[in-house]
């Protein structure tokens, strides 16, 4: 238990209620610890928290366009980087067809997030049918390989010597936001054995950024059976029902997903948009003060966001403001919706990411020029 410092004080014209009925021509930013479950204060400002006129320096807004990324690679440890840190890998894997051989990760369990295309995964415990959507959970030494029909595309999340678990759903109940009953399992079903045979395979594996390659006479992925609670586990987007209130916008985090040590992965699915006329209608202003903020965009039109297409990716790290792009915040108040239809997936580090070489280069360079305030 951390013992915060308790001082919970009112200066000057605020709004007793955070996210509502905000004092007219000020702009709320939320300024926190621990995420959005730390202590917290709220900022009323007489401008937009992200109307800068200028920025120089490599710590800033920054997007990049994975659509560009060229070249189809057949095993996921070629696939590209795009950030990382001591507790989280992210790339973006383009393949097509069947893998050639089969993969382990002795770093930390793997999660793959479908962004297009379908097949199928085989791995030790059977087989799992996948398609757009999908997030499946590889634990850590799983020996897998997918064959795709025709191409695909996926966000892999490794979480670098750790596990990944569900999140304390509170108050809300265990069966909150999905039932752990909607998580799917591999099958020991016809595909699967069907696989299995006295054929050459080959493992590669993965440990600390380096490859071993162990070859076996017969394919090793020829279980019987098999019982227990440590297994690749399957959901898609879709089964995800999200927290909503129509008064108050809620904070990212009760969008939570899955669970690292050091990071969280989130859901952004369509829900309708707060109706009370108090309630903010887009995500608050915020300084997250000890995360930083990762956005992959898998489908729809994202309100808070302008010329943003699926397939981009958008970082915003701790120590400075962020919030809805301009535009957005305009549209809300001029333009109103009444549902989203955007779907991302969110990733929050406590550790500080580094860019790749490979995202750097298809870099939207004018993105923190999107943010200005208009002359």
């Amino acid at each position: 238990m951390k013992n915060w410092i308790p001082t919970p004080k009112v200066e000057g014209t605020a709004s007793r209620q955070a996210h509502c009925d905000l004092p007219e021509g000020t702009y709320e930013r939320e300024f926190g610890k621990e995420g959005f479950f730390g202590p917290t204060s709220h900022l009323y400002h007489a401008h937009p928290p992200t109307g800068w006129s200028s920025w120089e320096g490599e710590h800033r807004p920054r997007a990049f366009d994975l659509t560009l990324l060229k070249g189809l690679e057949n095993l996921p440890w070629a696939a590209a980087s795009v950030v990382t840190n001591a507790h989280m890998k992210l790339r973006f894997w383009k393949t097509e067809g069947a893998m050639k051989h089969l993969v382990t990760n002795a770093d930390g369990d793997e999660l793959l997030f479908v962004h297009s295309g379908e097949g199928d995964l085989f791995c030790d415990f059977g087989h799992l049918a996948f398609s757009e959507g999908d997030y499946i959970m590889l634990p850590r030494g799983s020996c897998w390989r997918v064959e795709c029909k025709g191409k695909a595309q996926f966000l892999l999340i490794e979480a670098t010597g750790d596990s990944y678990r569900l999140p304390d759903k509170g108050m809300l109940g265990g069966h909150a936001i999905f039932d752990p009953a909607m998580l799917d399992t591999p099958k020991i079903d016809a595909a699967f054995k069907a696989q299995q045979g006295e054929m050459p395979w080959s493992v590669v594996i993965k440990r600390h950024g380096r490859f071993s390659t162990v070859s076996y006479r017969y394919n090793p992925l020829d279980a019987v059976g098999w019982h227990g609670d440590n297994l690749p586990v399957k959901i898609n987007w879709r089964d995800i029902r999200p927290v909503m209130s129509h008064r108050y916008h809620l904070p990212p985090s009760v969008h939570t997903t899955f669970v690292a040590g050091r990071f969280v992965v989130c859901s952004f699915v369509p829900r309708p948009i707060e109706s009370d006329p108090g309630a903010l209608k887009v995500p608050f202003y915020h300084s997250n003060n000890d995360f930083d903020e990762i956005i992959f965009y898998h489908l729809g039109e994202f309100f808070s966001r302008d010329n943003i297409h699926p397939g981009m990716v958008t970082l915003h790290p701790c120590g400075f403001s962020h919030g809805p792009h301009p535009k957005a915040l305009k549209n809300s108040q001029t333009k109103p919706k009444t549902m989203t239809d955007e779907v991302a997936v969110m990733i929050d580090t406590r550790d500080a990411v580094e860019v790749s070489a490979q995202a750097q280069g298809v870099e939207w360079q004018d993105y923190v020029n999107s943010w200005k305030e208009k002359a």
